[in-house]
Formats: structure tokens, sequence, C-alpha cells
């Protein structure tokens, strides 16, 4: 059984969706939940499923993202995870942290990539005045949002639609595509998907 370290900042929606598919013949069981906000309400979520929780909070390391980054693969390093997903973790990641799980980590993120990496995707889709949006889930390498993508569903942008109403309407479609292109990957199948 392969084990699977999620790293949250927030809610843990994407978090929860992952560790509830991780269940019955999938190849995977999450391992840890790691949060580098204490307050993060994944954290609680995930304890009341039974997953290990840690924090690693950003803040005493203002400054130093490489002694930040050494303290969280410590951290995960604990768990033994096969694989990472980042769901939701807000932190930008130094060179050597993506280079110690080369090969195994996942992120998704809210944009059709390439299009809108980083923050702010779906304001970005409405100003440019986009008549789709969507989420992407990729590999994770040291270009930002930047890796191979491997699954991506997309939604219609209403000329009523806020940056609100818009996430709102994509995240069901990252709840989907997330647990599916994680036990793909689990399985060796590293082919693009859309949803």
């Amino acid at each position: 059984m392969k084990r699977v370290a999620i790293l949250i900042s927030g809610g843990g929606s994407n978090m929860m969706s992952l560790a509830e598919s991780m269940t019955g013949d999938h190849p995977a069981r999450p391992c840890l939940v790691l949060s580098n906000v204490p307050s993060a309400g994944g954290l609680q979520k995930a304890a009341d499923m039974g997953i290990p929780t840690a924090v690693v909070d950003h803040k005493p390391f203002k400054g130093d993202r490489a002694a930040f980054d050494a303290a969280l693969i410590a951290a995960i390093d604990d768990a033994r995870p096969d694989i990472i997903c980042l769901a939701g973790f807000m932190r930008i990641l130094t060179p050597e942290f993506i280079d110690h799980y080369a090969g195994r980590m996942l992120n998704i993120h809210p944009s059709l990539l390439p299009k809108y990496k980083g923050l702010h995707t779906h304001q970005r889709a409405i100003d440019a005045a986009d008549t789709e949006a969507g989420c992407s889930v990729h590999e994770v390498t040291a270009e930002l949002d930047g890796g191979p993508i491997l699954a991506q569903a997309r939604v219609p942008i209403l000329p009523s639609d806020t940056a609100d109403t818009l996430a709102a309407r994509v995240l069901p479609k990252e709840h989907l595509i997330y647990p599916e292109t994680l036990r793909r990957f689990m399985e060796g199948d590293r082919s693009f998907r859309v949803y």
C-alpha cells in the first residue's frame, strides 16, 4: 500500500476528497496531513478521519525559505510518504524541496494551465473575457504551476460570474479530477485526461 502526504493551508476540501477516495481497492492511503497554518480548518477534519497531522508554521521562518523547506521535509519524511499531494498549500516551494520529491508530487490548480499560473486565477480569467475556466492537476516541477498536466476539467464562465461564483463552480470539478488523477498516477498512468 502506497502512502500519501497531503499539504494544505486552509479548509482542506481537496484534502477531504483525496482522503475519502483512498479506500477499498485504492492503491494508497493518507499517511499525513500537514499545514503551514496552525489554525487551518483542514487539520481538524483530517484528525477526525484518523489521519496523522502536523504543522510547520511558516511565520517563524520569515525570509528564510530554505530553512522552512528543510523543516517541512523533516516533518514529511517522518511519515515516509510515497507521494506528496499539494491541496491548497499556499507556499512557493524551493527547488531543493521539489528536487527531494521529484516525480512524486502532484498539485491541483484552479485554472486551465498553462493559463493563469499563480494567484487570482478566476478573476484573471473573467478580466480576460475568457468563455471558460476550470482546473488542472499537474506534476510539480521547479517552474511555478508548470509541470506536466495530467488532467483538466472545464466550466463555462457566465456573464454574471464573479471570482467567487466561478470558484464555487470550479471547486466540485477539482474534487472530481484530483482523486481520479491521484489513483491513475499511483498506477503508473501519467497520460493527460479531460473530465
